[in-house]
């Protein structure tokens, strides 16, 4: 059986920074191997293209620029806001304004997205998040393997199926570092998502 749209695929992978060289950004293995339906929408459509017409087992490895994974940075997506939106019951939560930490946040319109804290500017009163993704303007290098390919249920065909094994691979995946929560690929200690996120999960 081939790689085609609607097979189950499972695989296992490593994602680079940049080329075969480059720093680890995360790992799936075996234990809990990436599973998604190809060309259902999850996941990035030139990580599909790479894998198209493979069997299982079948190794591969190939890099996405960041025009085919996740764009250039946008300059414009990095924006002041006062620290007043994190007092909560009247008390500033402190713990949220820390550089580096991502919070979940929502646009105007009520969409969930992620920020992450760049800035802290305590005398004017203002915080800089990046609503960047993590990986904009980052070229991505995967090596791995097929683990499987399978016929997909009429259910999973229905109503689409994430991409599982808990390495945040799919869309509204977080991950950072190796597997980790099922739906967020690390948590911290406040049970935020972290602040990485796996190359090949869906805009």
């Amino acid at each position: 059986m081939k790689i085609e749209k609607n097979k189950v695929v499972s695989l296992t992978y490593t994602l680079r920074k940049n080329d075969s060289n480059g720093e680890v950004l995360e790992t799936c293995e075996a234990t809990r191997p990436l599973e998604f339906v190809c060309e259902s929408g999850v996941m990035l459509p030139d990580f599909e293209k790479n894998i198209l017409g493979l069997q299982t087992d079948s190794p591969f490895e190939f890099s996405l620029t960041p025009t085919q994974a996740y764009g250039d940075v946008n300059e414009a997506a990095i924006v002041e806001v006062s620290k007043d939106i994190f007092i909560v019951d009247g008390v500033l939560r402190d713990d949220l304004l820390q550089v580096g930490k991502t919070i979940p946040m929502r646009d105007n319109s009520g969409h969930p997205l992620n920020g992450k804290i760049v800035d802290v500017k305590d005398v004017e009163n203002v915080v800089i998040i990046d609503f960047n993704h993590p990986l904009a303007g980052t070229t991505l290098h995967f090596t791995g393997k097929i683990e499987g390919i399978r016929e997909a249920t009429a259910d999973e065909l229905a109503y689409g199926m994430n991409a599982g094994g808990g390495c945040g691979c799919g869309s509204g995946g977080c991950g950072s570092g190796d597997c980790g929560d099922e739906g967020c690929g690390s948590k911290d200690e406040s049970g935020e998502c972290g602040s990485g996120s796996c190359g090949c999960g869906g805009h």
